[in-house]
């Protein structure tokens, strides 16, 4: 009797909107982008229906069963080693014969299948129309159509998952490729050889591994090594002289032969399946790219989409962003005359307010940001922004793939760590992942703001771009370098497919926004916080007493006096006191542990124009870059204590000149990115390359910055 328990792995090309099809099963969300590559690592999902538990299990989007990249290694060894009752494979059916490519290698694989033609509709309005039925009988596999944007077609791959595994004779129609005679007999000979040898292949099929000899699937022949021993010198001998006679009689490689062999067997089913309806109309994607992907038009028109999203950002968060600023000022205002003056009230207005106050209030241009992003993402437009790039990535030895991970680093460098999985060549991914910190992620956005805003008011979205696009020119000049230096080799050749544009819908933007935007809220409320609460004390720490330099209490007596014989104005008293005060807490500050530290390293950034309180907020940075913007509100609210000033960037005005200004916003975008996303690269790369990573990054940042400096300071 059949259990009431399913497993389902949903298997698919990337962008063929397996992870939609995932959500909409499970009711699970996940990060869902219209571009190759998103999906890198297994999900899980359960969902019960008509008495059945089903587990469903998003496996990475792959094009192949062939082992050439993690993400096939990881598809193909869970549906090897882990035997799911049913194959769900999501095929994009406005491009079948890329998509069923895979399917004919899970047919192959002996998996039981279920195949969801996806986007259905998209299909249809670009006038292409498909006998689903006979393509059904044509493959002996169950095909469902499905519109994951729109949720249909759920139920009924459910019914059909269920149907397949309920079915005693599921297995009596076994559809096989065939490859022509010459390969044929050389399979039958390997499937000979492997009986003999008594290889223990029973998880797989026979015919499969003879096929996957013959293509030199490295992970197989390593796994048949394992298994025959000493015997598998005649499984290789055998193996090689297939492939030589195959190679002798037929003029080309084994693996080439299988690939055609697979395609002709797929155009020859869509042939009597598969027809269109108007062959010389051009569907709307096709009209779009035309433009977008010009040529000529191509670049301009992207540098143009980015310039205008930074507009977006800035023009539009400044007034909320100012209402949230305001809102904390007067909470700060409403603490300090609730709480008796003291280390509680400094440790909540001080440490916590002047802290994750400071970061919670960009919190709408880090909105804005995402939003925009997810737009570009659902609508199709992000690949068409790597396969624009292509002809440039390919000049610095990369190519339009590496752009994927390197747009991604926009909204956070740790999933574009993971997102370089999908570069099969090694050399390819470190070098994407080494000038990846040069994309300024979603954490920098707040100094930026911050100290644009500070100095450059009227201009402040242009200057944030100009540092975005030095970004930019840094990684593809470092792009050069490294792969001049010690990544040397050509770059692999790539197919970049173009997903169809699409409208996006407005939960899914709202949706992915809310995702990326609540992981920005939650480190505000924990790493943030905890850190924010350390630079307090730090700052606070050991305290100096009445131990001052100068006798600013005799000062203050003086000031008094002065205003009681009618020398100056009471204005000019709070004035001088206020001054006065500046001073007490510049000196305590000086001399707190914070201070000291830096104090000591300031000799190394004096150079580039930062004095000890910048060098202490670039240490911070170091934890998370918006911890920058914390610790300065921190030290600033601390040495305004006398509530003269709330105004974090007028103290930083007063206190810093614009080429300052400008230069710690460049060091902030060249050093390495944030604590978390360093732990994530020597998980992707190793030790030796993350330390690479910090050792260089820091160093170009403090050279740059330097030649920035010392070359404006000329000028002003």
């Amino acid at each position: 009797m059949i259990g009431k328990e399913i497993t389902i792995a949903l298997s698919g090309n990337p962008n063929s909107g397996k992870t939609t099809i995932f959500n909409n099963l499970t009711g699970l969300r996940q990060h869902v982008g219209n571009y190759p590559g998103v999906t890198v690592e297994k999900k899980t999902g359960v969902i019960k229906y008509k008495g059945y538990r089903i587990n469903v299990v998003d496996l990475p989007g792959i094009y192949s069963l062939t082992a050439y990249s993690l993400e096939e290694i990881v598809a193909r060894n869970f549906i090897i080693d882990q035997k799911p009752d049913v194959v769900v494979d999501i095929v994009d059916s406005s491009n079948l014969e890329r998509n069923l490519y895979l399917a004919v290698q899970l047919m192959e694989l002996g998996a039981p299948l279920v195949l969801a033609f996806n986007m259905t509709d998209v299909a249809k309005k670009s006038g292409k129309k498909i006998d689903i039925s006979f393509l059904s009988e044509l493959f002996g596999i169950p095909i469902i159509e499905t519109v994951g944007s729109r949720g249909l077609g759920s139920d009924e791959l459910l019914e059909a998952v269920i149907k397949v595994v309920s079915s005693r004779k599921r297995k009596e129609k076994k559809v096989e490729v065939k490859y022509g005679e010459e390969v044929e007999n050389e399979i039958g000979k390997i499937i000979s050889v492997l009986k003999e040898e008594k290889v223990p292949v029973l998880k797989f099929d026979a015919r499969w591994i003879a096929v996957k000899l013959l293509e030199q699937d490295r992970d197989v022949i390593d796994t048949i090594k394992k298994e025959s021993g000493p015997e598998y010198s005649k499984i290789e001998d055998a193996v090689t002289g297939s492939i030589n006679h195959i190679t002798s009689i037929l003029r080309d490689t084994p693996e080439i032969i299988i690939a055609d062999g697979r395609y002709g067997f797929i155009n020859g089913a869509l042939m009597e399946a598969y027809k269109e309806v108007d062959p010389g109309k051009l569907d709307v994607s096709e009209k779009i790219d035309r433009v977008l992907t010009n040529r000529i038009l191509g670049i301009p028109i992207f540098v143009l989409i980015i310039w205008l999203m930074f507009q977006f950002v800035f023009t539009l968060g400044k007034y909320p962003m100012g209402l949230i600023e305001l809102g904390f000022e007067k909470l700060s205002v409403l603490i300090t005359e609730i709480v008796p003056q003291g280390l509680i009230s400094s440790l909540l207005v001080d440490g916590i307010i002047g802290g994750v106050g400071g970061v919670i209030t960009f919190t709408p241009n880090i909105i804005l940001l995402f939003f925009a992003i997810a737009l570009l993402e659902d609508s199709g437009y992000m690949a068409r922004a790597a396969f624009v790039m292509d002809r440039i990535m390919h000049k610095i030895g990369l190519h339009g793939k590496s752009f994927i991970p390197l747009i991604i680093g926009f909204g956070c460098t740790v999933p574009a760590y993971m997102g370089s999985r999908i570069l099969e060549n090694r050399r390819d991914r470190l070098v994407t992942m080494h000038i990846n910190t040069f994309m300024s992620c979603g954490a920098r956005l707040p100094v930026y703001i911050l100290f644009a805003g500070a100095f450059f008011p009227a201009i402040a979205g242009n200057v944030i771009f100009s540092i975005y696009l030095i970004g930019v020119l840094m990684a593809v000049i470092m792009a050069r370098v490294l792969r001049a230096t010690r990544f040397r080799g050509e770059s692999e050749p790539f197919v970049m497919e173009l997903p169809s544009y699409r409208i996006p819908t407005l939960k899914g933007i709202l949706i992915h926004t809310w995702e990326r935007t609540w992981m920005y809220i939650k480190k505000a409320g924990t790493i943030i916080l905890a850190i924010s609460i350390l630079m307090w004390m730090l700052f606070t720490f050991p305290m100096i007493g009445n131990n001052y330099s100068t006798d600013y209490k005799g000062q203050v007596n003086e000031v008094e006096q002065s205003y009681q014989s009618g020398e100056i104005t009471e204005r000019e008293l709070d004035e001088s006191i206020a001054v006065i005060e500046a001073k007490m807490a510049g000196e305590r500050l000086a001399n707190s542990a914070a201070g000291r530290i830096g104090r000591f390293l300031e000799p190394v950034f004096r150079p580039l124009g930062f004095d000890w309180k910048m060098v202490v907020a670039t240490i911070s940075g170091i934890a998370a870059k918006e911890v920058v913007v914390s610790t300065i509100g921190t030290l600033y609210s601390i040495q305004e204590a006398n509530g003269q000033s709330n105004s974090l960037k007028t103290a930083l005005y007063k206190n810093y000149h614009p080429l300052v200004g400008y230069n710690f916003m460049l060091f902030t975008l060249l050093y390495f990115p944030c604590m978390a996303g360093m732990v994530m690269f020597r998980k992707e790369a190793g030790t030796k390359e993350m330390l690479f990573q910090i050792g260089y990054t820091f160093l170009l940042a403090w050279a740059i910055s330097f030649l920035v400096f010392q070359i404006g300071r000329l000028f002003i």
